[in-house]
This record gives structure tokens, C-alpha cells and sequence, in this order.
């Protein structure tokens, strides 16, 4: 197993990837399963273990994981205390529907408790299937069934899911595409995303017209637009690019739906469990929403667990109106409670912050580079946006190039965003000033690298070269 002793050694990749025993996995897996994977086709090894903010593959080389399952593990991989519950609860009881247990009433307890003073005595807690997209189904269920309304206001570049639903109800075109008779009643509004203003302005001449187009489309009655049954929003949008919405935006977003009675559904998939630097990232924005999505990180370790919390006033749907036979997780309950226990007792929310000042002070050098379009992010969620210097056009190429030099090189990151041209690191919430020095070390070295590359310079100026004739 890999121990903190291997520390001064890692990260450590010996040949070229796939090694050859990831490699024979890797072909069983093409032969076998879905042509819908993804991971395996940027990330091409095959784990064998891991240990915090580390992984092993099959032939030896040792990773930093900067995925850590896509924000799941967000107190690294096996976690020693997190072991321990799951273990013992494993040998008491594993799965019980939605029956009351210990396991669940100290989850419960422990995830309200970690709600503002004010929400506490007024949320509902509903527990849902395993995944984050079943929350969001719960949530637009819960609040079509509480007003009686049918529409649902999303935003562009949002991201909340692949299921029926979960299309619906996000940006992304391409999922849509092939999938006939779609959820209707979706509208999508214009994100502040200030990086690429969807309005085409710039923030000097902007007074958030993106919320002030929400406004007037809602209060007009001949703008086409029901009064919707929800408005559903994520506060940092993840998978489009690590974009933290801007404070004015979620404020005049928060006063318009509360003047209509519109719930506010904030999707704190990504974003919640201390990713940002807070328990949830709206306390970073000084509002209260209506209902809150959680799953991604909620155990801490990886057993998978789905909930919204939201206000008792929405409360109204009927015995069995949103089941699922895996939301009794007695596992993920356990590692759940001691994850809240351990983030209080070892300051992991102080930790993240810390790192979060480090992230930013070391990729600042970035800032300047001509590909670089922006480096931005809120607490352990950060992206860097490459684009060409003379087009401004994602550079999505370019970003996979650089997520594949630095696996070369002993770091693992994920891409997003637009065309997949933003570099996404999510650590885990304690990792170390010493991990995140190296990691940052190799991300760096690793974009000016390929963007040296005299090939995607040539490459950059005939395609502006074309665009100007």
C-alpha cells in the first residue's frame, strides 16, 4: 500500500503510458463495455491502489490525483477513519430503504447542523437514488408539485446531468442531440460568465445585463414565459469550465425569485461539502435557497449518496412520490457523519482555503501567457481556459495536450468547459501545501510546454489567416 513515507518520492512515472499492464486492461475494457465510456480515453492506466492524494497503476507509476473521482473523494482515497466506520457498519448493517437507523439520524443530524443557523429548524431533508442527476430529478419533482407549475428556467453552460431530465435541463447541446422528445418547458438564460458574456459585453460596460434580461423576461407577460416552477443554478459551473457566478448576478437572481415565489434550486453537486471553502458555496453569496442538490462528496469516500434539503413549505407531495431502492446506503451514512466530524476537527474547511490562496499565487505567472484566456477558481475547484491567441477560439486541442503532458508527467486533471479547452483540478479538501506545490509545478511546465509548440503556433495563425480572407 502507499504510505505518507513514499511522499518524498512521488509523484513517479517510469516509461511511456499506458504502461503494459494497464494497456491489456484497457484493451478488455474497449472489447467489453459501453462506447459511452470517457475517462479511460484521456486517462489511459488502470489503478491498482491509492492512498490519499495519490494513485498506483498496474505497472507501477504513481500519480497525484487532482480528480479524485470527480470531486467524490474529498477527503482523498481511503481515508483511515472513513475505513474504519464503513468497516464497522458494514458488519452491522448495509442497506435499509428509507428506514429509520443510527447511521442515517447521525447523518441527518451532522448534515443539517452544517446548514446556516437560520435554515436549520425549517429544512426537510428527502434522500434520493444514488446520483446527483436523481437529486435534481427530486428536486424540479418537489417543486412542480409544490406550485403546481410546470416550467423550468435553467442557464446556459450549466451542467446537471445525462439522464432524461438531466439533459434537459443543461446546456450542453451535444448530449441532446441524438434523443428525441425531450423534457419540455426548459428555458435557458444567459450565465454571468464574464470571461465570455453570452450578452457579448464587456464588464466595464456591464450592469449584469444577463440577470436584468431574467428580470424583465419574467415580469413581462408577453415574453413567452410561464411563471416557471423553479430556477435552477449552480453557483460555480463545474463541467463548463469552473465559472463562479458573480455576486451581483445570485443577488438580484435570489430578490426576483423571492418577489415572484419562484423556488430558487441551488445544485451544489461539485460545488458542496466544503469544495469552495465553505460547507456550501451560496454562504459564500449571503443567500438562502429553497432547495439545495447534494451527492458528489456527501460520504467522503466514495460510497455513493444523493439528498435534497430544502424549506418545509415545499413540502407537499405525497407518500412515494420519489423512491429509490439505493437511498438507504447505511455505509455511506456512516462515512458521512465522521467526514463532518473530521472536517470540524481538523479544519479541512481553514485547509482549503489556505490551498486555495497557494493554487492562486502559483498559477498567477499563467496569467499572462497569450493562449491562457483565464485562470480562475473558488476554493479547490480551479480551471485554466486556453484559447488562441489570434482567433480566441477554445483551444480544446491544446487543452488535451496539456492534460496528457502532465499525466506524463505524474498528475492526473480533467478537462471542461467549452470545446473541453479549461484544465480542471479538484484536489482533495486536505491536501497538502507539498502536493499542491508539485502538482501546480508539473500543470505549469506542462502549458508552457505544449504551448511552445511551434506546431500549434503554426497551427494558430493559418486558422486566422483563413477566418481574415
Amino acid at each position: 500500500m502507499l504510505e505518507p513515507v513514499d511522499l518524498p518520492a512521488l509523484p513517479r512515472v517510469t516509461g511511456p503510458l499506458p504502461g503494459p499492464r494497464s494497456a491489456e486492461l484497457l484493451i478488455r475494457q474497449d472489447r467489453r463495455e459501453s462506447n459511452a465510456r470517457v475517462y479511460p480515453r484521456h486517462i489511459p492506466i488502470a489503478i491498482d491502489e491509492a492512498w490519499g492524494s495519490f494513485v498506483r497503476d498496474l505497472d507501477g507509476n504513481v500519480f497525484i490525483d487532482f480528480l479524485t473521482g470527480a470531486g467524490v473523494l474529498s477527503l482523498g482515497h481511503n481515508h483511515p477513519e472513513l475505513v474504519r466506520v464503513v468497516t464497522e457498519q458494514l458488519g452491522r448493517f448495509a442497506h435499509g430503504l428509507d428506514l429509520p437507523t443510527p447511521a442515517k439520524d447521525a447523518f441527518t443530524e451532522a448534515q443539517l447542523s452544517m446548514l446556516p443557523p437560520t435554515m436549520r429548524g425549517r429544512t426537510r431533508m428527502h434522500f434520493c437514488g444514488p446520483t446527483g442527476v436523481n437529486a435534481v430529478d427530486a428536486a424540479i419533482k418537489l417543486c412542480k408539485t409544490a406550485t403546481g407549475r410546470s416550467d423550468v428556467v435553467s442557464f446556459q453552460g450549466g451542467f446537471h446531468g445525462t439522464t432524461h431530465l438531466g439533459m434537459a435541463v443543461t446546456g450542453v447541446v451535444a448530449n441532446k442531440q441524438p434523443i428525441g422528445n425531450g423534457v419540455p418547458g426548459v428555458h435557458f438564460f444567459p450565465y454571468s460568465n464574464c470571461t465570455d458574456c453570452p450578452m457579448g459585453l464587456t464588464r466595464d460596460i456591464c450592469a449584469t445585463n444577463c440577470i436584468g434580461f431574467l428580470e424583465r423576461s419574467l415580469r413581462d407577460p408577453n415574453a413567452g414565459i410561464p411563471l416557471p416552477a423553479a430556477v435552477l443554478l449552480e453557483l460555480v459551473q463545474g463541467e463548463g469550465g469552473v465559472v463562479p457566478a458573480d455576486h451581483d448576478f445570485v443577488h438580484r437572481l435570489r430578490t426576483l425569485t423571492r418577489k415572484l415565489d419562484i423556488p430558487l434550486v441551488v445544485d451544489e453537486v461539485q460545488t458542496g461539502c466544503g469544495r469552495t471553502g465553505t460547507w456550501f458555496a451560496f454562504e459564500q453569496y449571503g443567500i438562502e435557497p429553497d432547495v439545495i442538490i447534494a451527492s458528489k462528496a456527501l460520504s467522503g469516500i466514495g460510497q455513493p449518496i444523493a439528498i435534497i434539503m430544502y424549506d418545509e413549505r415545499l413540502d407537499t407531495w405525497a407518500p412515494g412520490a420519489h423512491t429509490g431502492t439505493f437511498r438507504g446506503n447505511q455505509l455511506a451514512f456512516a462515512a458521512g457523519a465522521e467526514t463532518v466530524r473530521i472536517v470540524r476537527c481538523d479544519d479541512v474547511l481553514g485547509n482549503v482555503r489556505r490551498r486555495a490562496a497557494q493554487i492562486r499565487a502559483r498559477l498567477d505567472v499563467l496569467r499572462d501567457h497569450p493562449w491562457i484566456r483565464d485562470v480562475r477558481g473558488l476554493g479547490l475547484m480551479w480551471g485554466i481556459e486556453l484559447a488562441g491567441p489570434l482567433t480566441g477560439q477554445p483551444a480544446g486541442d491544446l487543452a488535451a495536450r496539456v492534460q496528457a503532458e502532465a499525466l506524463a508527467e505524474g498528475l492526473i486533471v480533467e478537462l471542461g468547459g467549452r470545446d473541453d479547452c479549461v484544465v480542471r483540478m479538484l484536489p482533495p479538501l486536505n491536501v497538502t501545501a507539498e502536493v499542491v506545490d508539485m502538482a501546480c509545478s508539473i500543470l505549469i511546465a506542462a502549458v508552457e510546454r505544449c504551448c511552445a509548440d511551434s506546431r500549434v503556433w503554426s497551427l494558430e495563425q493559418s486558422a486566422a489567416a483563413v477566418g481574415d480572407w
